[in-house]
């Protein structure tokens, strides 16, 4: 059905498929049949339905079928053709084109939402492949990219997707630095300011944040302390929010927005009941019930729901992940290296350093490490390691009661677990590069000690 003459044979071949990869046991078939070399081309068809569809075929390969699956695909050189897509919907993003003969949805902007596919496709197989991070220096594809985060204020997904895509090739990538001149800052700029209040855009600021800390050699030393203060700032912010209270709130949220469909439905069932009956008995017409005739070959039951209140707790989350997790990298990036601390703490050097920390620290003995005066300030001005603190808590048990008996919300608890376990190891390197007093002193070692305690004995 893939090589079919119609494209909407071809889109529903596309869909099956992108439905059934999102089962890992069958992956191994299709890995068999060739199913990368039978999608590539697709990404460049004549239909952009088909793009758009082969594009998610892809990516739920690349994200279902891990590394080594992700691997195959850049041997099977899925990096031509997607680059080919990459840089024509860069080229033709502002034109809003539709693809022919599509109306189901009259306001759908065909070539973001390829885009779209297609950058969480790149964000998949750039994290896993050191080939496909080559390529995406050498055909200059930051540009491209850059040209899909300018729609951030009419589209935050697609631009959340960039910013994913960003901060996975920008992470120990020092060829790509000299890419981001001024213009390319001034993007990622724009959208750290950006005001918007949802949790989409918090994410998307976090992970703005967290690529300007991966390209911060080229930023200026002077404007360096700021720029932490920035990106420090923003982590906070996600920070503070109590993700179970979030839980509550959304869910209710969703509880009265199903309810009111449901009444609206009911209502809009009884005009057309009546408007029927008025048309049977005026024009002897019979009337096909609405609902009952389906398009042939219509692939929206395979589509995703929306659930924006959902989608929302589950940014929230994502942001406060990425957030600990960069806060453990700065932290992290300043330590020595192994070999270092082997060499410190076999030489007589190690002595003579402990020695000192009591004299330097007047009877306080210190990390061996210590932060740098930009981000150590910034750490402390912004309420970092208390925010942090926070996090390490058992999370609402009402969220969790609320999630247990949602199967669609069932998913939040391993991202509440995974923000806890997150905010443990931020701790952990936070003590190793800083004094013990950051955390606020006394008491909050003693609630640190609490939440350990919690966890040592849990059952959960």
């Amino acid at each position: 059905q893939l090589q079919h003459p119609s494209a909407e044979v071809r889109e529903y071949a596309c869909a099956s498929i992108s439905k059934l990869l999102q089962q890992k046991h069958v992956i191994p078939a299709f890995l068999q049949r060739d199913v990368v070399r039978c999608l590539g081309p697709l990404l460049m068809d004549h239909s952009l339905a088909v793009r758009e569809t082969a594009a998610g075929a892809l990516r739920n390969l690349s994200a279902c079928g891990g590394f080594e699956v992700c691997d195959d695909m850049v041997t099977k050189d899925i990096m031509t053709p997607l680059v080919a897509l990459l840089k024509e919907c860069s080229t033709g993003l502002d034109a809003n084109q539709l693809s022919p003969k599509k109306c189901r949805e009259m306001n759908k902007n065909y070539i973001e939402d390829i885009a779209n596919e297609a950058i969480n496709l790149l964000w998949n197989v750039c994290e896993c492949n050191n080939t496909a991070v080559y390529i995406f220096n050498k055909e200059g594809c930051l540009e491209a990219v850059l040209h899909y985060m300018k729609k951030f204020s009419t589209n935050v997904d697609l631009a959340i997707s960039v910013a994913n895509c960003l901060q996975a090739v920008t992470e120990d990538n020092p060829d790509l630095l000299s890419s981001f001149n001024a213009s390319a800052q001034q993007v990622l700029e724009t959208v750290m300011l950006c005001p918007e209040s949802t949790m989409k855009h918090i994410l998307l600021r976090t992970l703005i944040a967290g690529t300007i800390w991966n390209i911060k050699d080229t930023i200026p030393p002077g404007s360096l302390g700021s720029m932490v203060n920035a990106i420090l700032k923003i982590f906070s912010e996600s920070l503070a929010i109590d993700a179970g209270e979030m839980i509550i709130s959304m869910n209710e949220a969703e509880k009265k927005r199903l309810k009111l469909a449901v009444e609206a439905e009911t209502e809009e069932n009884m005009s057309d009941v009546t408007d029927n009956c008025a048309l049977s008995e005026d024009d002897d017409m019979e009337e096909i019930p609405k609902g009952k005739v389906r398009r042939e070959n219509d692939i929206s039951d395979l589509l995703p729901s929306d659930k924006w209140e959902l989608k929302e707790v589950t940014a929230l989350l994502m942001a406060q992940q990425t957030a600990l997790e960069i806060i453990v990298n700065m932290c992290c990036s300043e330590d020595p290296s192994d070999d270092e601390w082997e060499e410190l703490s076999s030489s007589d050097e190690s002595d003579l350093f402990m020695e000192n920390s009591y004299n330097e620290g007047s009877g306080l003995l210190m990390s061996p490490l210590c932060l740098s005066d930009e981000v150590n300030s910034a750490f402390l001005n912004n309420l970092i390691p208390k925010k942090i603190l926070e996090k390490t808590a058992f999370p609402n048990s009402v969220a969790l009661d609320i999630c247990m008996h949602n199967p669609s919300w069932k998913p939040l608890i391993k991202k509440l677990n995974a923000v806890q376990c997150r905010a443990l190891t931020c701790l952990h390197s936070i003590l190793l590069v800083s004094d013990v007093d950051c955390l606020g002193g006394a008491s909050a070692l003693q609630s640190l000690a609490q939440h350990l305690s919690q966890l040592v004995f849990s059952k959960t």
